[in-house]
């Protein structure tokens, strides 16, 4: 059923210039049994709660944006209990794996199946790792990646905090941009980017960074690596589309159920999500041709004398 899924957006979504956003979201339960359950973080609540995260990679194309792939994250203490292990159905091929590592997998196996993209996208859970930096780096896949503040960078030569390089950029270093529709209009903030230390040739990396028009000390840090020549405005285009993972989430939850499951085992689990995910494909893919299919209005030549 995932293959069938990725089948299904290569065909009516296929984008040469697609971004593949990878994100984790966070499904709250009560005791100790369901699968992967543990107190941790979850972005959904906001703060440490008991509750299962499941690393999902969406697809953000000309036509529309949806998922492509999922994984349960197993935390280690999950992964060592041969006990818990075995009572929730967890496969024995299945280890620990960090998230950005999960991350990968998905990716690579989106590559696999054909499904063409030019950028990948995540926060800094995804962008502080370097290991799938370094990765992504060696399959020329472009990348904009978020990083904390206390991220370093290499800037001539030197190790930098992300947050004092940004701290020292002048006033004509930052352009004002919009990242993207929003609900409210245009999402504008202003953006500066700068070159840091590189051994590629025809590919450059950057220290990308946000800030808030009404209050620029709330910044934002991205590590960026891209092709020469790749402009600001491409970079903040990728960046901001961090929105549409957000909606893809807030579709498959809010329309079709995909945090209405009462499974407890890991197979549940990944047939519950993975239908989860095809229906909301669907959607976009039937809005997609009925946005094509409207026709355009025609606006009347002027009269002229």
């Amino acid at each position: 059923m995932r293959d069938d899924l990725q089948a299904y957006v290569r065909e009516h979504l296929s984008d040469p210039d697609g971004v593949l956003m990878i994100d984790e979201t966070g499904f709250l339960k009560k005791g100790e049994h369901s699968v992967g359950v543990q107190r941790q973080y979850s972005g959904t609540a906001g703060r440490i709660e008991n509750c299962q995260i499941g690393v999902f990679l969406a697809y953000a194309a000309g036509r529309g944006h949806t998922f492509l792939d999922r994984a349960l994250y197993l935390p280690a203490e999950w992964a060592e209990d041969a006990a818990r292990r075995r009572k929730a159905g967890v496969p024995k091929e299945i280890r620990f794996a960090t998230k950005p590592a999960l991350a990968r997998q998905r990716i690579e196996r989106a590559l696999e199946r054909g499904i063409p993209a030019r950028w990948v996208s995540g926060d800094s859970v995804y962008g502080n790792d370097g290991k799938l930096r370094l990765w992504l780096e060696e399959q020329n896949l472009a990348h904009v990646l978020g990083v904390s503040g206390h991220h370093f960078v290499t800037i001539g030569g030197k190790q930098q905090k992300v947050s004092a390089v940004a701290s020292q950029l002048l006033p004509d270093a930052w352009q004002r941009l919009s990242a993207g529709a929003g609900s409210k209009g245009p999402r504008w903030y202003e953006w500066a980017a700068v070159q840091t230390n590189s051994l590629h040739e025809d590919w450059t990396r950057w220290l990308l960074v946000r800030r808030r028009l009404e209050n620029p000390q709330e910044r934002a840090y991205y590590r960026v690596f891209a092709p020469v020549g790749t402009t600001l405005k491409d970079m903040v285009a990728v960046a901001g589309k961090r929105w549409a993972v957000e909606e893809c989430f807030a579709t498959a939850k809010g329309e079709v159920g995909l945090d209405q499951y009462e499974v407890r085992n890991g197979t549940g689990w990944h047939r519950h999500v993975t239908l989860a995910l095809l229906a909301p494909a669907y959607l976009t893919v039937v809005r997609a041709q009925a946005v094509r299919k409207t026709p355009q209005k025609r606006t009347r030549p002027a009269k002229t004398g």
